[in-house]
């Protein structure tokens, strides 16, 4: 199938090309035309992250909010301009955090192999690569070829990107509609196992549930005391806390400890317990070689939403703007 009449075949089943899987995506598709771009990339990120262990959160959750918005294209990298509002000032990207770092990835890559590797591959890879830093060794397999996107917008990210204050009704019609389904939104939800959450993410669950100055009876009361002490009012959007108490510098398995025990820090999380299938599913992933095996196959196919390939789209040179 040709690259045009995939995208063809994605409009007429989904509406939209932003939801469709694969495109020409492969293993080592830069073997001939950069055969060291993977290695360079690896090497770049597990500098970076050797310095600072927040990184493999904020390239994954980056790598995210870029594939829930127009398909994994590098959109998310784009900086506003005078005449467009671009993806990254959106407020759920104004806490992405690590563009800088990515923009240097990119630069060590262009010196070996200029205009061959696209952005939104180097996002990718440098997402998987940061997360596995630790276990030296892949976490998941990331396919490539994608190219990366001209177009940015602040609306679209808006419409597309998950609330941490969702519903599970919201949540899978989110994830549904990336042709993602239940099973991958409860995996990939553990995630949130490493990473923090900024109070005003979460605050109306200790302050305000119903609009009555009440607190979230689902959160457990313990927990919530705590986190009132670190979240003073409803107001507060400096602070943050870790979405995965004691481990989240650590990527594993105990988000769904602390799902079970009523401690998700976000409606989102504590929804996971809110329907019967998604609430087995919880259970499964709380076997930890399950989970890794898991989420590793979640991560392909989210990396595979709305891919820009073949001809389409461009190899931009610096990230931040389009060539």
């Amino acid at each position: 199938m040709t690259n045009q009449a995939f995208i063809l075949l994605c409009m007429v089943v989904f509406g939209v090309v932003g939801t469709c899987h694969g495109g020409s995506l492969r293993k080592g598709y830069y073997k001939d035309t950069c055969p060291d771009a993977e290695e360079i990339i690896k090497k770049a990120t597990e500098k970076h992250v050797a310095n600072d262990p927040t990184l493999p959160a904020r390239f994954l959750r980056m790598h995210f909010h870029d594939c829930f918005v127009r398909g994994c294209d590098g959109s998310v990298l784009l900086n506003s301009t005078t005449n467009n509002i671009a993806e990254k000032d959106a407020i759920p990207n104004l806490t992405l955090a690590g563009f800088d770092v990515i923009d240097d990835i990119k630069a060590e890559v262009e010196k070996k192999c200029p205009n061959v590797v696209s952005c939104a591959d180097v996002l990718a890879l440098a997402a998987r690569d940061a997360v596995s830093f630790k276990f030296q060794t892949p976490l998941w397999e990331v396919l490539t070829g994608r190219r990366d996107g001209r177009i940015s917008r602040i609306s679209e990210a808006l419409a597309n990107i998950p609330s941490p204050l969702s519903n599970f009704t919201a949540l899978v019609r989110n994830f549904t509609s990336k042709g993602l389904n239940v099973h991958d939104l409860v995996v990939l939800s553990g995630g949130h196992t490493i990473g923090v959450g900024h109070c005003n993410t979460f605050s109306n669950r200790l302050y305000n549930f119903t609009g009555r100055s009440d607190q979230d009876p689902s959160l457990n009361p313990t927990y919530a005391s705590f986190l009132k002490t670190q979240c003073k009012n409803l107001s507060d959007n400096t602070t943050f806390v870790p979405m995965d108490p004691g481990s989240a510098l650590t990527f594993d398995n105990n988000y769904y400890v602390t799902v079970k025990q009523n401690k998700g820090l976000f409606q989102s999380d504590a929804a996971l317990l809110t329907n019967k299938g998604s609430r087995k599913i919880v259970d499964e992933l709380l076997d930890s070689k399950k989970f890794f095996t898991e989420f590793a196959q979640a991560m392909k196919r989210m990396g595979a939403i709305g891919v820009v390939t073949g001809n389409e789209g461009e190899i931009r040179k610096k990230c931040f703007v389009v060539n």
